[in-house]
C-alpha cells in the first residue's frame, strides 16, 4: 500500500465539467468530451461529470427530433465509448436517444470501452422559458428497463446505482438539471438506496440570481442526503436566441463546498476535489434517522438495481484536492470564525445563566491562574452574571500559588480580577501542600527536590478541596475551568481536583479554540479597555501547569504533545470515527508546510508551525493510548457543561459513551500496519 495515495485513504477524486458546446454537432462534442476526459485521467479523476445532452447541445429545441442529427448522437456517443477504452474516468455525459416511441434526455455512464447503463430525466420542465415536454419523454416512472443503444442493450432508468467494487463506498447516481428541483429528487431515493456520490447533468441557462439558487439546492441535497454532489451547467456556445449560459460547477459533500470553477468561462473548466466517502459512510452510520427513512420508502429505494464495474484507480501520490483545516475546530475564514465565536460564546454564557438560575442563583466560586482557561471560564461568568442582571461582586474569584506560581501569571489573575469588579481573594496553598506532603512521608518534605506525580498532584487536588470548602461557606457552586482537550487526554487531576466542579462551562470547548474566544471577546467589545488590555497579555502566555519548581517554564505541550494535533486528532476520532493512518495522512497535509494553506485570522506568526509525519505519528499514538486506554474512567464522572460544538462532546451523557477500562490496540494496530520511512525509527 502506498500511504500518500488517496485511494488508499477513502477518498475518490471527482470532477465537474463545462466547456464550449458545438450546437447541433455531435462529433465536435464527442472530441470536446474526450478531451477533458484524458485531462481528468491524467489527473486521477475515478468520475467526470459533462453537461446535460453535452453531445447535442441543449438548445437545440425541435432540431432534438431530427433523425440526421439523432443518427449522430448515436455515432458521436460511440466515438466517446471507443475512446473511453484506456482512460481512468467513469464518464457521465448528457445525450438524446430514441427508445419505443420517444426520445429521452439521458445520462449515459461510459466507462472502459462500454456503457454501463443510461439514466433518463425524470422531470421535465414547461414553465416560463422551458418548453421540453414537446421533444422529450419523462423517465420518472422508468425503472427495471433497458435500452439498446450503437448495437448494445444496457440497463435503462432511473433506479440506477453505479458501484466500483474496488474503491469501497463509491456508489453514483445521475439525475438532470430540472431533477434537483422539485421537492423530492430521484436522488434521494438514490441515497436511501445507497448512492454516495449524486451526479447532476445540468442545462440550465441562466438568469439573475440563478446562480446562488443552484448552490442552495446542491449544498441541501448533499446534507440531506449525506452525499456528494457533483454539478456541471452547460456554457457558452449554447443558442443564445432567447438566453444565456454560465458553465457553472461545483462539488459539495456534507453541506460543504468542496470546489467550484469561475462562470462565464471562454474555454474548458474542471471543478476537481477528492470526495472522502469514509466522512460519508460515518455519517450515515451515525445519523440513524437515515436509515429510519430508508425504512419508510423501502418500497421505492428496494428496488434499485446495482451496477457494479472496476475502476482500478492508481495508487500513485495525486496529492490532496481539497481544503483540510489545520485546526479543524477553529475556521481559517474570518467571517465564520466570528460567527463561531460569538455562538460558543453565547452558548456557555446561557448555559451557565440557566443553571444559576435554576438553583437559587448561588454565588460562582472559581480558581483563577492567569492562564486561557480559567481567564476564559471568569469572563463567561461575568457576562453571565451581567444578563442576569446581578452584580459582578458574586464572583468569588481566588488565585491559589503554590510553589511554582509565576509572578507574571499571577499579576495578569489579579489585573483581571480588578478589571473586572469580581470578588477577589489571594489564598496561598503552599503551606498547607507542605503540611499534607509531611504528613504522607513525601521525600519532598525532607527537602529532596522530588518532583513526581503526587507532588504536582497534592497542588492540584488542594486548589479544588479549597474551592469546594470555600463554595460550601460562601453559599456559592465551583464553576470548573478544564477544557475539552484535557478531557481527551486525561491531563487533568481526577477527584479532589481540577477534573471536578459543580459546573463547568468549558467542557465543550477545545484548547485550540479558547484563544480564539477570547480575541473575539476583545474585537467585539464585550468588556472595558482595562479587560482587554489584560486579555490581549494573558494570550501571550505558554501554556502551564506551574506545579514544579526550578524549572525556567513547565511546559505542558512539551510533555504531552501540541494540542494543535492532539485537537485535530480529537475532532476526526469524534466526528468521523476515522482510523489513525487517515487521520495522519491528512494531518500530513494539513501541517507538512507551514507556509500552504490558511491559517485562522489573528494567529500569531511567531507560533506557526509545520510538523513532519514522523512528529504527527509520534503524538497520534500518544494520542491514542491516552484517549481510548487511560482517560477515559475521567470523562465517565465528568461533571454538568454544555456542549458547544458541532465537532463533539466528551460527556458521557451526550455525544460520548465508552468503557473505562477499554483498550487502544485496534487503534495502535492500524498504525503498526503501515511501514513509513522515518516512523517508528
Amino acid at each position: 500500500m502506498n500511504f500518500s495515495s488517496i485511494y488508499q485513504h477513502g477518498f475518490a477524486r471527482v470532477a465537474a465539467c463545462t466547456g464550449h458546446a458545438a450546437v447541433a454537432e455531435p462529433h465536435a462534442n464527442a472530441e470536446a468530451v474526450l478531451r477533458q476526459a484524458r485531462h481528468c485521467a491524467e489527473d486521477g479523476v475515478a468520475v467526470a461529470v459533462f453537461p446535460e445532452l453535452c453531445l447535442s447541445g441543449y438548445s437545440i429545441e425541435d432540431l432534438l427530433l431530427q433523425d440526421a442529427l439523432l443518427d449522430e448522437i448515436e455515432t458521436a456517443l460511440q466515438t466517446v465509448v471507443a475512446g473511453s477504452a484506456d482512460l481512468l474516468p467513469v464518464l457521465v455525459v448528457g445525450a438524446p436517444l430514441r427508445h419505443r416511441h420517444r426520445v429521452y434526455n439521458c445520462a449515459v455512464l461510459v466507462h472502459r470501452g462500454r456503457i454501463l447503463g443510461v439514466a433518463p430525466k425524470s422531470y421535465l420542465p414547461n414553465y416560463r422559458e422551458f418548453y421540453e415536454k414537446r421533444q422529450i419523454a419523462a423517465g420518472d416512472d422508468e425503472r427495471g428497463g433497458t435500452l439498446t443503444v450503437g448495437g448494445a442493450t444496457v440497463p435503462f432508468g432511473t433506479d440506477l446505482l453505479f458501484a466500483a467494487e474496488d474503491v469501497p463506498g463509491l456508489v453514483l447516481h445521475t439525475e438532470i438539471c430540472e431533477d434537483m428541483w422539485v421537492p423530492v429528487p430521484p436522488s434521494a431515493e438514490a441515497a436511501l438506496a445507497g448512492a454516495t456520490v449524486l451526479l447532476n447533468l445540468s442545462g440550465s441557462p441562466i438568469t439573475v440570481g440563478r446562480a446562488e439558487d443552484r448552490r442552495l439546492l446542491c449544498r441541501s441535497a448533499s446534507a440531506r442526503c449525506l452525499a456528494a454532489y457533483v454539478y456541471a451547467a452547460a456554457g457558452l456556445g449554447e443558442s443564445s436566441t432567447d438566453l444565456s449560459w454560465d458553465g457553472q460547477t461545483m462539488i459539495y459533500e456534507d453541506g460543504v463546498l468542496l470546489a467550484e470553477t469561475d462562470r462565464f468561462p471562454q474555454g474548458d473548466r474542471y471543478a476537481v476535489a477528492d470526495i472522502d466517502l469514509d466522512l460519508l459512510r460515518q455519517a450515515r452510520m451515525r445519523m440513524g434517522t437515515f436509515d429510519d427513512n430508508r425504512r419508510t420508502h423501502a418500497a421505492r429505494t428496494s428496488g434499485f438495481r446495482e451496477v457494479r464495474f472496476r475502476l482500478d484507480p492508481p495508487a500513485t501520490d495525486l496529492g490532496l484536492r481539497r481544503r483540510v483545516e489545520r485546526f479543524p475546530f477553529v475556521p481559517a475564514d474570518a467571517d465564520r470564525l466570528a460567527q463561531d465565536c460569538y455562538e460558543a460564546y453565547n452558548i456557555q454564557v446561557a448555559a451557565l445563566q440557566q443553571r444559576l438560575a435554576a438553583i437559587g442563583g448561588p454565588k460562582v466560586v472559581i480558581g483563577v491562574s492567569g492562564g486561557l482557561d480559567s481567564t476564559h471560564a471568569l469572563i463567561v461568568a461575568a457576562k453571565a452574571m451581567d444578563r442576569a442582571g446581578r452584580p459582578r461582586s458574586d464572583i468569588l474569584a481566588f488565585t491559589l500559588p503554590g510553589f511554582a506560581t509565576g509572578e507574571h501569571t499571577k499579576g495578569n489573575a489579579h489585573k483581571l480580577m480588578r478589571a473586572l469588579g469580581v470578588t477577589a481573594t489571594e489564598l496561598d496553598i503552599s503551606p498547607t501542600a507542605r503540611l499534607m506532603l509531611q504528613e504522607i512521608g513525601h521525600p519532598f518534605s525532607s527537602g529532596e527536590p522530588v518532583y513526581d506525580v503526587t507532588f504536582e498532584n497534592v497542588q492540584a487536588g488542594l486548589r479544588t478541596d479549597y474551592l469546594f470548602r470555600l463554595a460550601n461557606q460562601r453559599g456559592g457552586i465551583v464553576l470548573g475551568t478544564g477544557d475539552l482537550s484535557e478531557l481527551a487526554l486525561g491531563w487533568c487531576t481526577y477527584g479532589v481536583g481540577d477534573q471536578m466542579s459543580h459546573y463547568n462551562v468549558n467542557s465543550g470547548v477545545p484548547k485550540t479554540l479558547i484563544q480564539h474566544l477570547i480575541r473575539w471577546v476583545i474585537s467585539s467589545g464585550q468588556f472595558e479597555g482595562d479587560t482587554n488590555e489584560t486579555l490581549a497579555a494573558i494570550l501571550d502566555t505558554e501554556i502551564s501547569p506551574e506545579l514544579v519548581p526550578g524549572e525556567e517554564l513547565q511546559s505542558t505541550e512539551s510533555k504531552i504533545g501540541p494540542y494543535a494535533l492532539h485537537d485535530f486528532t480529537l475532532f476526526h476520532v469524534l466526528r468521523h470515527g476515522f482510523r489513525p493512518s487517515k487521520i495522519a495522512f491528512l494531518a500530513w497535509h494539513a501541517w507538512h508546510d507551514k507556509d500552504a494553506g490558511a491559517w485562522p485570522p489573528g494567529f500569531p506568526e511567531n507560533k506557526r508551525e509545520a510538523y513532519d509525519l514522523p512528529e504527527i505519528w509520534h503524538w497520534l499514538e500518544y494520542f491514542c493510548r491516552r484517549f481510548f486506554a487511560f482517560a477515559q474512567f475521567k470523562r465517565s464522572a465528568m461533571p454538568n457543561g454544555p456542549k458547544v460544538l458541532a465537532g463533539g462532546s466528551l460527556s458521557p451523557r451526550g455525544d460520548w459513551r465508552a468503557p473505562s477500562d477499554g483498550t487502544a490496540e485496534a487503534w495502535l494496530r492500524d498504525l503498526a500496519r503501515w511501514d513509513i520511512p522515518g516512523v517508528g525509527e
